[in-house]
């Protein structure tokens, strides 16, 4: 749902709906058709078929082509990159549709792929956090706030507004959680253990897990403490203000439809804490351009290995005869041959629309695993367009609209306590939008101006919790949908007060947006829940080893396999790599 206002004829900011197609498509005509291939040189085989321009796919093909085979991604949308796109939603706006932040993107991916000769640039940010505050009569006189900086001494000073224990206990906290993230990455780059018949190969698998273990060392209880505990019990331990410890739990139940009190949320946290952006642990940046810079960086390394991309050609059917995968369908009726199909698209749709029932006789087992795979999604995410930069009271802009290090950051807004964060959770179960919901708000424009017009910026909203179905079986409304914006918009004047009146127009995707237009099986961004009976060896099912399928030459290379998601490309990678090895 995309809208856009009329202001000069004073109109509300919902009052009228206007179809975008056009012009994204022409944007994206201009500026991305480079790394697409003309349909009318689709050949009727190849060595490998991938399904989905996600960046997962893009990087399977890049590997694959790597290796001399003949590549061709089909794409059912008309740009390559799946959640990680750009695209020009209001004309003048390029917004970072789905994903909107990088740190999770594998380095060794970028050095083997060559990304930054494709035009791959990431902005570090010198905010990493700020969290305005409203009065709420818990302090009086001018609003506090809580920034958290790449500055030491900056951090430690804005902590202590609130606790000096908290300060003193804070970089502490860090160190840990980088010691363990440091040593939990080999498990990231290599696929889980598998069981075989072979000792040797089944030693061989394990290494990268006990070399966690042991690089782990006297963290290892804290790391299992990390990895099975609710975020708040190891928040509460440490630390003793509110303020830090919602801005902190944050990250452990973003995306997810959990709240900090949900036991294994701290690895969700870990999770979004263990990337790193231009060789600085745990940070994260923006990519100049968007987010489909990321992809399509991806995808010109692909092409220049061989690859063919073809974008606006939905797969109808992944194609199994006695056993072995030979080839996909397309929506058009086109029968591809190949020897190898990597699906990027998530276990739901690639095991259970794509593949006929009839097929999983042998396969009932893993088809019912599959069929269970938990999506539920939280997230509603609205890109917004504005006339200028949000003014908040805790801390006020400088003027002439000039960007501070309050916009830089990520912006938690109705995370003062983490008790709120329940509080919009509990909204969800009843079936209704949260009516406090959690924000987190990005402004890329305010490090790459070239995504908005002068003095004007992007905006990023990224909100829970909002459930799949209202009141348990009702879709989302247009209605639905502007009502739940104006509610965020609301809440966000509180804060920053004629944040409304500097809206230009709004693009909203709920969690059955995500799932329509993006492709993501129940809104989830994960393309599954990354909870812990979803993760490592039982990923997508315990049935198989984690990228392999019960058919020879079908793999799937998407967030639902090992490790999981983000805008990471393991899952592409180790694909890849699975696929040339067993071919």
């Amino acid at each position: 749902m995309i809208w856009s206002t009329a202001r000069k004829s004073g109109h509300n900011i919902f009052h009228h709906k206007i179809t975008l197609k056009k012009c994204v498509q022409s944007w994206y005509n201009r500026h991305l058709s480079t790394v697409v291939t003309n349909p009318e040189h689709i050949k009727s085989e190849y060595d490998v078929i991938v399904i989905g321009a996600g960046h997962n796919g893009l990087t399977s093909a890049a590997y694959l082509a790597k290796h001399g085979l003949s590549v061709a991604v089909f794409e059912r949308r008309h740009i390559v990159g799946g959640a990680a796109v750009t695209e020009e939603i209001i004309p003048g706006y390029k917004f970072s549709r789905a994903s909107y932040v990088l740190s999770l993107l594998r380095p060794l991916i970028i050095k083997e792929l060559n990304l930054k000769k494709y035009g791959l640039e990431v902005f570090l940010r010198s905010t990493a956090a700020f969290t305005p505050m409203l009065d709420d009569g818990f302090y009086g006189g001018k609003p506090p706030y809580l920034m958290l900086s790449s500055d030491p001494k900056l951090t430690y000073n804005e902590i202590s507004k609130f606790s000096e224990n908290d300060a003193k206990a804070y970089f502490p906290y860090e160190d840990a959680m980088s010691r363990i993230s440091a040593a939990i990455k080999p498990i990231l780059d290599n696929s889980p253990p598998v069981t075989s018949s072979s000792l040797f190969e089944s030693l061989h698998s394990s290494l990268p897990l006990l070399k966690s273990i042991r690089q782990l060392g006297a963290d290892v209880g804290s790391f299992y403490e990390l990895f099975t505990a609710p975020i708040s019990k190891i928040l509460n331990r440490v630390f003793e203000s509110e303020p830090l410890k919602a801005t902190l739990a944050t990250d452990g139940v973003i995306g997810a439809m959990l709240t900090p009190d949900t036991p294994g949320s701290g690895y969700v946290l870990l999770h979004h804490v263990i990337g790193e952006c231009n060789n600085v642990q745990g940070s994260w940046g923006y990519v100049k351009g968007g987010m489909g810079s990321v992809s399509n960086a991806i995808a010109s390394s692909a092409c220049d290995k061989g690859a063919q991309i073809f974008v606006s050609q939905p797969v109808k059917q992944i194609c199994v005869e006695n056993e072995s995968c030979t080839g996909v369908v397309l929506e058009d009726g086109q029968e591809i041959k190949s020897k190898m199909v990597l699906s990027n698209a998530t276990p739901h749709v690639t095991f259970e629309k794509l593949i006929a029932k009839e097929k999983f006789v042998k396969h009932s087992d893993f088809l019912q695993h599959v069929s269970k795979f938990d999506y539920t999604s939280p997230v509603t995410k609205i890109n917004v367009a504005v006339n200028k930069l949000p003014n908040f009271l805790a801390c006020p802009n400088k003027p002439g609209n000039e960007v501070g290090e309050q916009h830089k950051g990520t912006i938690h807004l109705n995370c003062e306590k983490m008790s709120y964060l329940n509080d919009a959770f509990d909204d969800a179960q009843k079936g209704i939008p949260s009516t406090r919901p959690m924000i987190e708000m990005c402004i890329p424009s305010s490090i790459d101006p070239t995504l908005a017009p002068p003095g004007h910026h992007v905006i990023s909203l990224f909100t829970q919790y909002t459930p799949f179905y209202l009141n348990g079986d009702q879709k989302w409304t247009e209605n639905d949908k502007a009502n739940y914006a104006s509610t965020v918009f609301s809440r966000i004047d509180d804060y920053a007060p004629g944040f409304q009146e500097s809206i230009v127009g709004v693009d909203i995707l709920t969690p059955s947006d995500l799932e329509e237009v993006i492709g993501l099986t129940g809104g989830n961004i994960f393309h599954g829940a990354m909870s812990l009976d979803q993760l490592f060896i039982s990923r997508p099912s315990p049935l198989l080893p984690s990228c392999e399928s019960p058919f020879r030459g079908l793999y799937l290379c998407g967030s639902g396999a090992h490790p999981g998601g983000g805008v990471m490309g393991s899952c592409g990678r180790l694909a890849a790599l699975t696929a040339l090895k067993k071919k």
